[in-house]
């Protein structure tokens, strides 16, 4: 399969130049030239298969014209080690809880899977960094990819990371996921927002002297090996909503920043997942939501709210959704509808759905479940995702349900540990002289 840049200027690439480059030369996002859809027969015995399973034939299909399947399914097998439920919240409002995995959060299992796959091709090529140097990432973090890509790739071998976060703008337990680690980590403590972080990351990539000195790649979304494994949590949402009866007129819902975990859904029904439609839950961040209504997309300035992980005013993924679509805003708005919710809004949706239900939503998953609520069809069927452990955002959540949330011991771990960081501005020729000095 090749993969081809959204900007339309830069060369057609293979697979392993597009997980090893992370952004094209045009600044434009890989997207692949064709989309595989499973067979029916997939789908008519879905209910009955593991995620184990779905995932490696989901992978197959993205990934099999590239790497052997057997290839693939042990990428995938060393990528799983834990499930993800979709617990009844109300009639006909189910949540799929995504944090399971190491840092309890949704993007373990893209992250793992990239760094296994990106260690995969090191292997290929024969050397630790494809040109005999080690392989440095960079990620830009709102609060949970850092903590999921330092963790994924903790001591690969021949493998950096650079973690880019906004300085005072992330929780404490999420800063402390990859502040701790050492060994291969770095973190980089931005004196700006997600959006300033994401422009260094971006910046670096396109500098020349930088990349004619360093090998680099990102494990942001923007990488198609972080997004496109993240398809794997709506295929398995499907299959246990048809064991349920439940699969009719089924709508998901996901809370939505940076949109690559929507983007990879979206991808999934372009390869016949039969999900019926799909609601992007914004924060007061809420650029897309605005292009729904109105067919014109103006990032800003992102504010911060309570939903941190979501507070992006720059959504690098719109473009693969914009393309994937065929630039049509009707055509997006037929399979994707909008919601949008500020500080309060979020805040009384974690109060009621607790007083009422007894479940327990972090600011996030608040979103969707509300957007699920003010949105559903009569016979329909939603399933919100629960993006992250309540715990990680534990003052939050205290603070608005009044309660005392335990702690997890996988949390609880990664707080013993002592921060280290590197304090920067935002100021690129910083961050690149940053860079070249780790080199001397």
């Amino acid at each position: 399969m090749q993969y081809y840049s959204t900007n339309g200027e830069a060369p057609i690439a293979s697979l392993e130049k597009a997980v090893v480059k992370g952004l094209a030369e045009d600044k434009g996002l890989y997207m692949p030239d064709h989309l595989n859809p499973l067979p029916k027969e997939f789908y008519d015995t879905i209910e009955n298969k593991s995620f184990h399973e779905i995932a490696c034939a989901v992978a197959g299909g993205f990934f099999g014209e590239d790497i052997p399947q057997e290839d693939i399914d042990r990428i995938v097998c060393d990528t799983l080690a834990f499930d993800v439920p979709a617990v009844k919240v109300e009639e006909n409002i189910y949540s799929l809880e995504l944090f399971h995995g190491p840092t309890l959060a949704f993007k373990d299992v893209g992250a793992r899977f990239m760094a296994r796959l990106l260690q995969y091709f090191l292997k290929k090529s024969g050397n630790p960094g494809l040109s005999g140097n080690e392989v440095n990432v960079l990620v830009a973090t709102s609060g949970d990819t850092g903590s999921a890509v330092a963790n994924g790739f903790l001591g690969v071998d021949g493998i950096h990371v650079y973690v880019l976060y906004p300085k005072g703008k992330v929780s404490p337990i999420q800063e402390c996921q990859f502040t701790t680690l050492g060994q291969n980590i770095t973190a980089i403590e931005v004196d700006g927002v997600f959006d300033d972080c994401q422009a260094l990351v971006k910046n670096a990539f396109m500098d020349e002297e930088l990349n004619a000195a360093m090998k680099l790649t990102s494990a942001n979304s923007i990488n198609v090996a972080r997004f496109l494994p993240q398809s794997f949590y709506y295929f398995y949402a499907y299959a246990q909503m048809k064991k349920a009866g439940k699969a009719d007129d089924l709508v998901v819902c996901v809370p939505s920043g940076n949109f690559g975990n929507i983007c990879s859904a979206l991808f999934g029904k372009k390869m016949g997942l039969p999900i019926k439609r799909f609601i992007a839950a914004n924060n007061a961040n809420d650029i897309f939501y605005k292009y729904l209504q109105t067919g014109q997309y103006e990032p800003k300035a992102s504010v911060q709210t309570i939903a941190n992980a979501m507070d992006v005013g720059a959504p690098s993924n719109f473009a693969r959704i914009y393309d994937l679509y065929g630039k049509s805003h009707e055509a997006i708005c037929k399979d994707i509808s909008g919601a949008t919710y500020n500080n309060e809004q979020i805040a009384d949706t974690m109060r009621a759905c607790y007083k009422n239900t007894g479940y327990v939503c972090d600011p996030h998953g608040a979103c969707g479940y509300q957007a699920l609520k003010d949105g559903l069809k009569d016979g329909e069927t939603g399933v919100f995702l629960e993006t992250a452990h309540p715990a990680k955002f534990k003052s939050v959540v205290d603070e608005i349900l009044s309660s005392d949330i335990d702690i997890p011991a996988k949390l609880q771990a990664f707080m013993k540990g002592t921060k280290q960081s590197v304090e920067m501005p935002n100021d690129f020729v910083a961050f690149k002289n940053y860079l070249l000095n780790t080199l001397k």
